[in-house]
């Protein structure tokens, strides 16, 4: 390899490293509040925030328990869509939270910035709506009779001031050097699909008025889905994401399916420029746990199955004792009362 080769690897390489550590601020998570800050200086000593996000923090020191709470949510979302499969969204005591796996271009590292950006949109316009924060409050753009024939009325939920400072927080890295590599292009595009999951799912909430509820009028307001929800949306980006590469079009650099015959990504659905391990064997270089003592399931085929889950490696049953609610019986009124009861069930880890 030429000098000139050697040269711009290590730079593209730099710039992968630069932009992979992105999420850092994730680590905010393992706080217990930050909702004590009074003092702009106590920016400073957050961990995992970049000198922007600092300033960001100074200027809006109110919303950082929400960015918080985000911080939180993504996680706990992270971990129950995985929880079945290798890799399952573990995190550590260390920069970034999930280790080394967010600092490659998979489809996994695609997940975790979509969900983190959703997750920081969600819970600062959920602090809006529930009158925590004196910089925004309800959408009162969304007034007035709708052609359905409801009147809009009550709180609608002000998902553009979350969005809008989510992509400011979450997506400053990026946007602070203007950087051109794949994987800073690959990010900012996840984590615009991670805001979209919401507002593609946001509903209309109505209550009724009348006499006897017989709702002659019906007032209406637009609410968020559940963090679950778009959890789930997310899942199944994940399971359909497009692998992608960087090329120029025109004059800038865009990411465009890695297979010619595949239809081209759109801004809801996930990239990644990276095949994925296999999670297999554990890795500590590289942020693996592996999945020797995972449980899996005995009779399910799917990659929660002992044949998938343990790779081949077989796995380990033992007896265990559980105890359950049965026999439940609802007392007027208004209790419902039940026995304890023990069962033995076969509990399978992988080797």
């Amino acid at each position: 390899m030429t000098s000139e080769g050697m040269l711009r690897s290590l730079l593209m390489l730099i710039l992968a490293l630069f932009s992979a550590n992105a999420s850092n601020w994730l680590y905010l998570a393992k706080l217990s509040s930050v909702g004590s800050i009074s003092e702009e200086e106590t920016c400073e000593r957050l961990k995992g925030l970049i000198q922007r996000q600092v300033q960001i923090c100074r200027r809006s020191v109110e919303v950082m328990d929400s960015v918080r709470r985000g911080a939180q949510l993504a996680i706990e979302e992270c971990q129950h869509q995985f929880r079945n499969r290798r890799w399952n969204c573990s995190t550590l005591d260390t920069l970034p939270v999930f280790g080394k796996v967010v600092a490659q271009g998979t489809r996994e590292a695609a997940f975790v910035y979509a969900i983190s950006a959703a997750s920081v949109a969600f819970a600062v316009t959920r602090a809006c709506s529930s009158g925590q924060l004196e910089k925004c409050g309800c959408d009162r753009n969304v007034q007035g009779a709708s052609p359905e024939g409801f009147q809009w009325s009550g709180c609608s939920d002000n998902i553009a001031y979350g969005v809008a400072f989510s992509a400011s927080f979450v997506d400053v890295r990026e946007r602070s050097k203007r950087s051109s590599a794949g994987r800073a292009l690959m990010n900012l595009h996840n984590n615009e699909a991670g805001r979209k999951a919401i507002l593609s799912h946001m509903r209309v909430e109505c209550k009724c008025h009348g006499v006897s509820g017989s709702c002659e009028v019906r007032t209406c307001w637009k609410a968020m889905p559940s963090f679950r929800r778009v959890g789930g949306a997310l899942k199944e980006k994940f399971d359909g994401a497009t692998e992608v590469e960087q090329q120029r079009v025109g004059s800038a650099r865009a990411l465009v399916p890695r297979n010619s015959q595949f239809k081209p990504h759109t801004d809801e659905d996930l990239v990644y420029l990276d095949p994925s391990p296999d999670f297999c064997e554990r890795d500590p270089a590289n942020g693996v746990l592996g999945t020797a003592g995972r449980r899996c399931n005995r009779t399910s085929k799917a990659i929660d199955g002992c044949e998938l889950m343990c790779c081949g490696r077989g796995f380990h049953t033992e007896e265990a004792e559980v105890l359950e609610r049965c026999s439940c019986k609802f007392h007027w009124c208004c209790y419902v009362r039940c026995r304890q009861c023990s069962r033995t069930v076969d509990l399978h880890t992988c080797r």
